[in-house]
């Protein structure tokens, strides 16, 4: 069986958790923070654990990452 490739934009942007959590930054502070409410932008500061749905699509581009 050859070894699969990581998806290099994935590991990138995303890290495990000890226990196979994916880590992300949270999504919608690039740009046009003056719309956004004071909350929300505090709210998406550091880093955020990522549901089970989407865990196991960023799962699928880092297979060695488990």
């Amino acid at each position: 069986m050859p070894k699969l490739k990581t998806k290099s934009g994935a590991k990138k942007r995303f890290k495990m958790t000890a226990t196979g959590k994916v880590v992300a930054q949270a999504a919608g502070k690039r740009h046009g923070m003056i719309k956004r409410s004071p909350k929300f932008i505090r709210d998406a500061r550091g880093t955020m654990v990522l549901s089970d749905q989407d865990a196991r699509i960023v799962k699928k581009y880092m297979p060695y990452d488990r």
